[in-house]
């Protein structure tokens, strides 16, 4: 139980970290490119444990599977990447958790699987804590909101790709496969706008990258050892964490209000996972 949190912590702060990294290299570099530096550590950190893992962990008969759920995350890496450029930093993490709504959604669209009652509440409360976040119409609203939704509209479509690669396919094959479709997307994509990076920017590159394969390696290591009740909750710490660091390193006005949204969208994720777990 114990390991379990602090797997989960450790996400915690990794996501916490990328959110940083991020925000620094975008005081002068696009989206793209960030996405690719990103790409480029993972495949390097991915590419250093073949040795002890051996290259059978990278096999894989689904590569049309791994194409498309890459290319879809990559949509989701650039939206959040340009989102937190546009947003503070808890508006980004605060529409974040929405994922398990559109999860369960498209669950239902592609997996045929049940929707039940908690996730139809899981839904409803997902969509009143979006509108409360987002305010459109309000003085407060941003377009990049939109964006960030579509953002976890991806990641959640991701997840569902990654749901169905799992039965047949190691983690690290997952993230070799990420790493190795995302770098020539983003690689393309950045050129035009390439901006070399220098050296102050080393320390924010390593952070991403490594920040994003920690995430990713501690979620994963954290599900294996604690219930979806318990994990839930600590990845929820992200939210008073991010915001504290937006309002320090960056003087990012406190919002109530993104909070009271996340906090409805929290609760409807915790009530469905409850209620299918008894």
């Amino acid at each position: 139980m114990l390991r379990g949190v602090l797997w989960m912590a450790g996400a915690v702060l990794s996501f916490t970290a990328m959110a940083v990294a991020v925000r620094e290299l975008q005081r002068h570099m696009g989206s793209f490119e960030i996405v690719f530096l990103r790409s480029v550590v993972m495949l390097a950190l991915v590419l250093l444990m073949i040795p002890r893992a051996g290259t059978a962990a990278l096999r894989t008969r689904r590569f049309s599977l791994h194409f498309w759920r890459n290319t879809i995350h990559f949509c989701g890496q650039v939206l959040w990447v340009y989102s937190i450029g546009a947003l503070t930093l808890a508006m980004v993490f605060a529409i974040e958790f929405t994922m398990p709504v559109w999860t369960a959604l498209l669950a239902w669209i592609f997996l045929k699987e049940k929707f039940t009652f908690p996730r139809l509440v899981m839904l409803a409360l997902g969509l009143i804590g979006v509108l409360i976040i987002v305010r459109p119409g309000g003085g407060a609203f941003h377009p990049a909101a939109v964006a960030m939704i579509l953002g976890s509209l991806c990641y959640a479509s991701s997840f569902i790709f990654t749901k169905r690669l799992s039965s047949t396919d190691s983690a690290l094959a997952v993230l070799f496969w990420m790493a190795v479709v995302q770098t020539p997307i983003s690689l393309v994509a950045a050129a035009p706008q390439w901006v070399t990076p220098v050296a102050a920017d080393l320390p924010w590159i390593l952070a991403i990258g490594i920040g994003s394969f920690c995430a990713h390696y501690c979620m994963t290591q954290a599900m294996k050892l604690v219930d979806a009740m318990v994990a839930v909750p600590i990845d929820f710490i992200r939210l008073p964490l991010i915001a504290v660091v937006g309002a320090l390193a960056y003087a990012e006005p406190f919002d109530p209000l993104v909070l009271a949204g996340a906090a409805i969208i929290f609760a409807g994720t915790y009530y469905s996972l409850s209620r299918e777990r008894r």
